[in-house]
């Protein structure tokens, strides 16, 4: 499979382009169409089209009826032409994903991970997988969410809670010169055609683009592209940590300093159980601690409060609930976080803001750590 020179990618016209050929499906659209849905002129849309044509991105998707003159030529998007991979560098799991460009996940990968270990091991750990999900297939870029809080647009973490080590570690940097040789097709422009698309991917050195976010905001990215603008809700993850992944209006919502979502170390209690933190009373160590008595109803309860806070704040239209602790006891979670929702509804007297679970893929982070390279390519 050949390259493909990415640096084209950066036009915001290509990507609205690329994004209405993906939606299209394998029915595919005419350049008319493209040229109505866009608001661009018949020949911006026939050089962009050739453009990606030629990086072979897009095929003849045969004719389309014939409407009182020539049938039109029809385009597709060639969903495996090139791929992202997705990591989810959990406290004790890696997950790799490889992503088409349709965002069909085609292949995974998984395995135990000690972030404990250490910054330099992880990133040799998360290399190898790297390499053995691309093959010799055109990389795109590599996204890698983990837990926060960290800084998205340096891609440095700040400090996880338990793994002081990784505090100020170039984790993406560290991991696009970590990539082995294999990966590096890409010319140092095409590198720069994926950073000019999303916060957080660099260029340098010919290696594929890297992005780095918080795992929550990751599986909130993936979830907002199954949604219709505009949506506003919180994806709420309950694993070896707590975090929160905030959509507004739409969009991921990282806050000035990409810090938002750090749900898991509001003070729920003043006298309560030492955190990991530094901190005591936090809603993480409260709902975990009753997670390892097996005090699931308990669990659930604590973070129902959390979340009724989150809902009011913010103002959102729903929660959705996810990560390997709500996944012991869905409906316990569902119930426990959903009564403390209705019952702030009863005090406020506002509308009640309903909880559901996440439905689909167990990957969510590790497929949305991979749209944090595709989604900009497409515009959204």
């Amino acid at each position: 499979m050949r390259n493909v020179n990415l640096s084209g990618l950066r036009s915001h016209n290509t990507a609205r382009v690329l994004g209405l050929l993906r939606a299209a499906g394998g029915d595919g659209v005419s350049r008319l169409e493209l040229a109505e849905r866009t608001g661009l002129t018949p020949q911006a849309v026939s050089k962009i089209a050739a453009r990606l044509r030629e990086e072979g991105l897009v095929a003849g998707a045969g004719r389309g009826p014939a409407t009182g003159g020539k049938p039109r030529t029809l385009l597709r998007l060639v969903p495996d032409a090139a791929h992202a991979v997705g990591l989810h560098l959990d406290r004790d799991r890696l997950t790799a994903v490889l992503v088409d460009l349709a965002g069909v996940t085609v292949a995974v990968r998984t395995g135990p991970l000690d972030l404990g270990a250490g910054p330099a091991h992880v990133v040799a750990v998360a290399a190898a997988e790297v390499a053995a999900l691309r093959g010799a297939g055109t990389l795109m870029g590599v996204g890698a969410a983990m837990p926060g809080p960290l800084d998205h647009v340096a891609g440095v973490p700040h400090r996880v809670t338990g793994f002081p080590a990784w505090d100020g570690f170039p984790l993406r940097d560290a991991l696009r010169d970590a990539l082995p040789a294999a990966s590096r097709d890409a010319s140092e422009e095409a590198a720069e055609g994926v950073a000019g698309g999303g916060a957080g991917a660099v260029a340098g050195g010919g290696a594929p683009p890297v992005v780095v976010d918080k795992d929550t905001n990751a599986a909130a990215l993936a979830l907002a592209l199954r949604e219709p603008g505009g949506s506003s809700f919180a994806y709420v993850h309950a694993g070896t940590g707590l975090g929160a992944g905030l959509v507004l209006g739409g969009a991921v919502y990282r806050g000035a300093r990409t810090g938002a979502g750090e749900f898991g170390h509001q003070t729920v209690q003043l006298d309560g159980a030492p955190c990991g933190c530094g901190g005591r009373g936090c809603l993480e160590a409260l709902c975990l601690a009753a997670v390892a008595r097996g005090d699931l109803d308990g669990a659930a309860r604590v973070l129902g409060v959390g979340v009724a806070n989150l809902a009011g704040l913010l103002d959102i239209d729903r929660v959705l609930l996810g990560g390997r602790v709500v996944a012991k006891a869905p409906e316990r979670f569902v119930r426990g976080v959903g009564a403390a929702l209705a019952e702030r509804a009863r005090r406020t007297g506002g509308p009640e803001v309903p909880a559901a679970l996440t439905r689909g893929t167990p990957h969510l982070v590790a497929e949305g750590a991979a749209q944090l390279v595709l989604a900009p390519v497409f515009g959204r």
